[in-house]
């Protein structure tokens, strides 16, 4: 299957799955990260052993690239190193697989301090195993160019790689070391912390300002927000605080989740975390990103019973569409409360509020 767009722009071929979630998802990774994509290739495994894609498909891939003159091939797909290699050695093209895709995202958005040595980091770590890769490859006599990496001694690289990822680590221990304090203060003031999570995208920032009175940038694009921001606001005149956390996507990798976790460890210490999903979705994608959501608050360690399931953007769904995608949502044991708002419009804002007041009043 074969999707084609001629805008002009940085020129790239995506290879993805051939569905309408991975295709959307996919294209909305790479416009993020400055790519225009001007030919979608999808096939139904993306993670055979050679190139990625089959022998027949990776030759079709480097006839469009020669063809249309592309700067590079994003895979939507977390490749091995040899797997990256074999793809950009045949299409004579770089290859930007989906991990490298969302680091590059990552370093685009980073503001603070905290979230842009935590970027530094994951990109150090990914970049550590092709290395390493480079360097087995040189010892079978391969050359392997279309890494970035240049031709300098690969030893030395690696050197570099682990000096600069010790220094990062000490700074992220200062940051960590500032976060910390600040919740000493923050639970020693007794104030409920609220936390938002769910899917990029969902809508998480606009019910932050809503809710805060904050005007922090909202966008549809993907990670708008790369670090933990908090503020207050009141529940029948009494003061809470707010998160609004990093959002989650679908096949990351371990460590980008370990990279990230002292922002998402504000999740751990909320008294409620709102889990919100773009319901204006089609059932599928509602599902998928549900499912990706539970993933990583499972591999947080987060109780469900914490959260509170926030179905946003009701005001684009039609009334008889509504009942049909609640049924196709199946709902984890433990997340017993559901509430369905618009963040835009503040429609059932206030039930909302009730919902946080009810979870918590003291005992």
């Amino acid at each position: 299957m074969i999707y084609t767009n001629l805008e002009e722009g940085k020129k790239a071929i995506l290879v993805t799955y051939p569905t309408k979630f991975a295709v959307t998802e996919a294209l909305e990774l790479a416009e993020s990260a400055g790519y225009t994509i001007v030919r979608t290739v999808s096939q139904k495994n993306i993670t055979r052993s050679r190139f990625g894609i089959g022998k027949g498909k990776a030759e079709e891939v480097k006839d469009i690239a020669a063809e249309l003159k592309i700067d590079v091939i994003i895979f939507d797909e977390i490749l091995k190193p040899s797997q990256q290699y074999n793809l950009a050695r045949l299409c004579k093209v770089d290859v930007v697989d989906r991990e490298k895709l969302i680091l590059e995202i990552f370093l685009d958005r980073a503001t603070t301090n905290e979230s842009k040595i935590q970027v530094k980091l994951a990109h150090l770590k990914y970049d550590i195993v092709r290395v390493k890769e480079k360097t087995r490859l040189a010892k079978l006599g391969e050359q392997p160019g279309f890494y970035g990496l240049g031709k300098y001694d690969a030893d030395i690289h690696l050197l570099d790689i682990k000096r600069r990822t010790t220094l990062l680590k000490k700074k992220l221990k200062l940051e960590e070391k500032k976060r910390a304090l600040h919740r000493v203060q923050r639970l020693s003031s007794n104030l409920p912390l609220i936390a938002l999570a769910g899917y990029t995208s969902a809508g998480k920032t606009t019910l932050f300002n809503l809710l805060s009175e904050e005007k922090k940038n909202t966008s549809e694009t993907v990670f708008t927000t790369l670090t933990t921001y908090t503020r207050s606001f009141l529940i029948e005149d009494r003061k809470v605080l707010i998160s609004d956390t990093i959002g989650f996507i679908s096949r990351l990798p371990p460590y980008m989740i370990e990279a990230f976790k002292s922002t998402l460890s504000e999740l751990n210490y909320a008294d409620v975390i709102l889990l919100v999903i773009d319901f204006s979705e089609d059932s599928f994608a509602i599902r998928k990103k549900f499912k990706s959501s539970l993933e990583i608050l499972s591999r947080l360690e987060l109780p469900l019973d914490k959260c509170i399931l926030v179905l946003n953007k009701i005001d684009r769904v039609k009334s008889n569409e509504i009942k049909e995608k609640l049924s196709d949502l199946v709902i984890t044991r433990g997340m017993s409360q559901v509430v369905s708002i618009s963040a835009e419009l503040g429609y059932n804002i206030p039930k909302l509020r009730k919902m946080i007041e009810d979870r918590i009043k003291a005992p």
